[in-house]
C-alpha cells in the first residue's frame, strides 16, 4: 500500500464531523505522567478526527529514542511513516474491522467500556524494527457515538520476537472484568487449536495467577466451568499441562 494513502484511507475508518474538547482530559494525564516511572511503555492520546497527538508521554523517547515535540508537530502521519510496510495494509484492515465491529455489536452504552488492542512493527530512532502493542480505550466520542478521542498504551518488545498483526476487542463487565468480544489474527497455534473468546480470557486470567474460583467470578461462570474450559484448551493445544500453556503464552500476554 503507498504510504501517502493511509492519511486518506485511516480518516475514512474514523470519519466524524464533531470537534471534542480535550482540556480537562489532557490536564489529567500530564499531571500522571509527572508521577510515571521510566520503562518500556508509554501512552500518547489520539485524536482519529485531526490525525494529530494531543499528548505524548515522557516515555516515548526513552522506549523509541524519537523526538517528542517532533512526533506531536508532525502528527500521526509521520509516526505511520515508520511502520513496517509489511504492516500497513494488514493493520488498516484490523482497524476498519475494529470499527465496523463497535458500531454494529456494541450498544451506544457499552462503549464507553471497551478497550481496543492491536500491534505492528516500527522503527525506531536506531533505524532498528521494534513490535509496538498498542491498547487503546476511548475517551470521547462524536454525535454517533464513534469514538474519536483515544487513550492509546504502548507496549515495546524486540524486533527479533516474531509476532502477527491482530486485533482485539475487550468489553469491561460488572466486575471490572475485561471479557474478549472480538478476536483475529493470532499466532497460528491459537487459531490452530479453535480457541474460543471465552478461552483466550480464561488464559489471560490464568497468566495472572488467577484460582478457577477467581475467573469464576470474574467473568459471572462457575469455577466448574471454568475447569471445563482449562481442559479443553489444554486438548486442543495438545499440552500437557496448565503450568505449559501459561509457559507459551507470557510472551503474549498482551495479545490475549
Amino acid at each position: 500500500m503507498n504510504r501517502f494513502n493511509i492519511k486518506d484511507t485511516y480518516k475514512e475508518i474514523f470519519k466524524s464531523h464533531d470537534n471534542p474538547s480535550l482540556k480537562k482530559h489532557i490536564e489529567k494525564f500530564i499531571e500522571l505522567d509527572t508521577y510515571l516511572p521510566y520503562s518500556s511503555t508509554f501512552f500518547c492520546v489520539t485524536n482519529t478526527q485531526d490525525l494529530t497527538f494531543e499528548y505524548i508521554s515522557k516515555n516515548m523517547t526513552a522506549c523509541l529514542g524519537l523526538d517528542k515535540a517532533d512526533l506531536k508537530a508532525r502528527g500521526m502521519r509521520n509516526f505511520w511513516a515508520r511502520m513496517h510496510p509489511d504492516d500497513l495494509e494488514q493493520w488498516l484492515q484490523a482497524l476498519n474491522e475494529l470499527m465496523n465491529f463497535t458500531l454494529t455489536e456494541i450498544s451506544l452504552g457499552n462503549r464507553e467500556r471497551m478497550s481496543y488492542t492491536w500491534n505492528y512493527r516500527l522503527k525506531n530512532a536506531k533505524e532498528e524494527y521494534v513490535n509496538l502493542i498498542q491498547t487503546t480505550t476511548p475517551l470521547e466520542f462524536d454525535s454517533d457515538s464513534k469514538p474519536i478521542i483515544g487513550l492509546a498504551h504502548y507496549t515495546v518488545l524486540p524486533g527479533e520476537m516474531e509476532m502477527q498483526v491482530c486485533a482485539s476487542a475487550k468489553l469491561l463487565n460488572c466486575n471490572d472484568e475485561y471479557e474478549t468480544v472480538y478476536f483475529s489474527n493470532f499466532s497460528h497455534k491459537l487459531l490452530k487449536g479453535g480457541i474460543s473468546n471465552r478461552e483466550r480470557d480464561i488464559i489471560r486470567l490464568l497468566v495472572l495467577n488467577k484460582t478457577s474460583k477467581e475467573i469464576g467470578v470474574s467473568l459471572n461462570i462457575s469455577s466448574n466451568t471454568v475447569d471445563t474450559h482449562r481442559r479443553n484448551i489444554l486438548k486442543k493445544l495438545n499440552i500437557s499441562s496448565t503450568g505449559e500453556l501459561i509457559g507459551m503464552l507470557k510472551i503474549n500476554r498482551s495479545l490475549l
